[in-house]
């Protein structure tokens, strides 16, 4: 990984640990740590010794606690749809990402925080995690995506109103919408729930899994039929040494070692 300021990173036994580490701001996203993010999923596509992320926030009291605000606090409108459209293109990078990225959310997930977790494949909550998108009480909405991802989540009515109330959930009704796939009592036993995820995802066939994901995001892509997306995946899927390793393994009783190709 290359060397970055706002960002811990450690690889190990195939799983990149990301932590953003700006605890005494409860780890705001600032330009610079926006870009950190996006050099190191460029470098996640192409490392294939990199098999699974987790992503979390330094400390026990946030998670992220959104966009710096004193950024913000500088925006006119020609670069403010810039300043959305950045967040965009990071975070959308962490969606498309081919292999499984999972977000461990300790305390804070607010804002830009909470769009992070929610670009993420999945989520894994301490039991004191807090969500919210609270922009509206910056005269603001939220810009790196939170909009369309949370309606999409949990669902028009509920995103509304929490988007309109800027109002925080807990992580048990998070679960309960849809927005968070498991709690854990510890930020040490969510990474551990975490790890335990992904070190299944990794038995499985690499092509296969990044597949999953071009045809599950495909779903909230109105210009792109989902349908069609799944019928050429299987094919590219059928075309592969993984394809043909699985059900070789399957028919010989035997554990499948897949190599992505």
């Amino acid at each position: 990984m290359a060397e970055t300021k706002n960002i811990l990173s450690e690889e190990k036994e195939g799983i990149l640990y990301l932590t953003v580490n700006r605890e005494s701001k409860l780890n705001a996203l600032n330009f610079d740590t926006l870009e950190e993010i996006r050099n190191i999923f460029n470098e996640v596509v192409d490392n294939k010794e990199i098999k699974g992320v987790i992503i979390t926030g330094s400390g026990e009291k946030s998670f992220i606690a959104g966009a710096d605000i004193s950024e913000i606090a500088e925006l006119n409108e020609l670069n403010a749809r810039k300043f959305a459209e950045n967040g965009q293109e990071v975070f959308s990078l962490i969606e498309n990402c081919h292999k499984p990225v999972i977000a461990v959310i300790n305390g804070f997930a607010l804002g830009g925080g909470c769009e992070l977790a929610m670009a993420c494949h999945m989520r894994v909550a301490v039991a004191n995690a807090k969500f919210g998108q609270p922009e509206v009480n910056l005269g603001i909405i939220p810009g790196y995506g939170g909009t369309q991802r949370l309606t999409f989540l949990i669902g028009r009515g509920k995103a509304n109103e929490l988007m309109m109330t800027g109002d925080m959930i807990g992580a048990e009704e998070a679960k309960r919408l849809g927005l968070v796939n498991h709690i854990l009592a510890t930020k040490e036993e969510a990474i551990a729930q975490a790890e335990d995820i992904l070190k299944k995802i990794m038995t499985k066939a690499p092509l296969a899994i990044g597949m999953i994901v071009d045809c599950v995001n495909s779903v909230y892509n109105r210009e792109e039929n989902g349908y069609q997306t799944e019928a050429n995946s299987f094919a590219r899927c059928v075309k592969s040494g993984d394809y043909k390793e699985g059900t070789s393994a399957f028919l010989e009783k035997r554990k499948p070692i897949f190599k992505g190709e």
